[in-house]
């Protein structure tokens, strides 16, 4: 995509530089062409084709090239939107210009974005964004009374009461407050400061400043960050971006990708001889996993952070995506408070939230928050000056993010149609997680754990000897074999598990449940047919008598 956009551009200045006969009036009504335009005198450069300069018989390099490139950035990595989806892109292309596929379309469950797979918005959020954007709208009787009490209350917060101005770096003031008043009802009355919420451009924002206060040192005192595996790309990439020590704990498989505290204490010790571990990372309800944290862990999980004196960043962005029956969320600031004085007012913890999940999916608005515990009121200061660099977030997805803390309430007129939306939407998601389990745990070499929350599978799949190896000579990991070959023959587009962490030896891919019921039943017999296909394209007869699962 980049490299066409840069093609784009190079034709845009070779037809400026162009020297035409004379100047030409471009007419701007639809369906005209548009002639090239003129700059007398001007000599077309060889640079406008993009090659290099030529002076005195000597080449100019480009300033910025590959060897001149931020190590950091090449390091780089980000799965979710990473090689599978450009091949899928391309695809895409193929398919609209004619070409012919064994598939009509290319199903993508390779991102949580619920409105792109289908979902529709949430009419009382819409309403509310609607009217902050355009005020003119409060004399329609079209919008709810409730909405534009919301509304107003948003942009008498606002500088000039207009959703176009900036904001302060931290966020909008009453916005603030609401979340905080939210936070504290959803833990049952655990204290909130709003001077302790800071809006963000949706939760990434929010990880990646707190990072960047995080990372320091040089050799073994180098920061050290303790992140899941498997693991949110964007750890890894944010931690490879800070040049920080990414440290590796692995969720237990076998039990339903539950944290064993254990396997904490040899990640650390293990780290200590090489860096200095400073900030454990969780994500809960679990991405790419899908698990629900229990009670007990997260308070196993605290006390080791408090022993060691960590940094907790909890990442709880699905905490609205809950479907087993038998789980429930605790955010990890209730567990803390619920642990008493010693811990509650000593354990630095910032948790994360955001519109683009939960039920309402708004990714596109990039709003988001973060509440912070315990900082240092000196580090806070520095934390300030740090958002104010980036100005302020986004204020119309600060004004989602107010809707999503501050809903109608039982006795205003938006309730009843907010609550069957809401209800809709995760009864749905609920049935789908369901789904996806049964139909990928039939399937001989693949085992899908439950999908307790959030919005993803992410089975173990058998791959045979014979297509490791076949994957390895062609330079790629075999689970990226594995989801190119399903993409290329059923359209669909699956991200490999490898981008996401995996123990040695295993394989795995991640999909979104997000895509219609009736849409995600095709993908998963469409998965269910490639898998038994590519096991008998490539198994051993001695692998396919042990059938093998995964």
């Amino acid at each position: 995509m980049y490299r066409l956009q840069s093609v784009a551009t190079r034709s845009v200045m070779a037809a400026v530089l162009d020297p035409c006969p004379a100047p030409v009036a471009v007419d701007r009504r639809p369906n005209r062409a548009v002639p090239r335009l003129s700059h007398a005198g001007v000599k077309r450069s060889s640079a406008a084709a993009g090659a290099p300069a030529v002076r005195s018989g000597k080449i100019r390099e480009r300033s910025l090239n590959m060897e001149t490139l931020n190590p950091q950035v090449r390091a780089l990595e980000y799965a979710v939107r990473g090689p599978i989806v450009i091949k899928a892109a391309e695809i895409e292309r193929s398919l609209q210009e004619g070409d012919k596929k064994p598939f009509t379309e290319v199903i993508k469950a390779n991102i949580g974005d619920a409105h792109a797979m289908g979902q529709q918005p949430i009419t009382f959020l819409r309403q509310v964004v609607a009217l902050c954007t355009f005020p003119e709208l409060m004399d329609s009787p079209s919008f709810p009374d409730d909405a534009k009490w919301r509304a107003r209350r948003i942009l008498q917060g606002c500088s000039g009461q207009s959703l176009g101005s900036y904001s302060a770096s931290q966020g909008v003031d009453c916005i603030r407050q609401d979340v905080a008043a939210h936070i504290e009802a959803r833990d049952q009355g655990v204290p909130s400061n709003w001077e302790n919420i800071f809006l963000t451009t949706g939760a990434s924002d929010g990880i990646m400043s707190m990072l960047r206060l995080l990372v320091s040192g040089e050799g073994r005192s180098r920061t050290g960050v303790m992140i899941p595996i498997p693991q949110y790309p964007l750890y890894s990439a944010a931690i490879a971006e800070m040049g920080a020590v990414q440290v590796n704990y692995y969720l237990d498989e076998d039990n339903c990708w539950a944290l064993d505290v254990n396997e904490l204490h040899r990640a650390y010790q293990a780290a200590k001889q090489h860096c200095q571990p400073r900030v454990l990372c969780i994500i809960n309800p679990g991405n790419p996993t899908g698990q629900v944290q229990s009670n007990k862990c997260i308070e196993d999980v605290l006390h080791f952070a408090y022993e060691e004196n960590l940094f907790v960043m909890a990442d709880e962005v699905y905490q609205e995506n809950i479907y087993a029956q038998d789980c429930e969320f605790h955010s990890f600031k209730k567990v803390l408070y619920e642990m008493g004085p010693e811990y509650f007012t000593s354990v630095e913890l910032a948790s994360f939230h955001s519109t683009s999940k939960g039920y309402t999916g708004e990714c596109g608005f990039r709003g988001g928050y973060m509440e912070i515990i315990n900082l240092d009121p000196e580090v806070k200061a520095q934390l300030v000056k740090l958002l104010s660099v980036r100005l302020c977030p986004p204020v119309a997805g600060q004004a989602a993010m107010d809707v999503i803390v501050n809903p109608p309430q039982t006795d205003e007129p938006s309730f009843a149609q907010f609550h069957k939306e809401k209800a809709s939407v995760l009864n749905a998601l609920a049935d789908k997680a369901k789904l996806t389990e049964e139909i990928l745990s039939s399937v001989p070499g693949i085992k899908c754990n439950p999908v307790q929350g959030a919005m993803y599978a992410f089975p173990r799949i058998f791959i045979p000897h014979r297509a490791v190896e076949e994957a390895k000579a062609l330079g790629m990991q075999p689970d990226m074999f594995y989801c190119l070959r399903l993409l290329e023959e059923k359209g669909i587009c699956v991200v490999p598990g490898s981008g996401f962490g995996q123990k040695e030896g295993t394989y795995h891919f991640r999909m979104t449940i997000l895509p219609s019921t009736e849409k995600l039943k095709v993908l998963l017999e469409k998965v269910r047919d490639f898998h038994i296909k590519f096991l008998k394209e490539y198994s051993t007869l001695d692998e396919q008598q042990c059938r093998v699962q995964a």
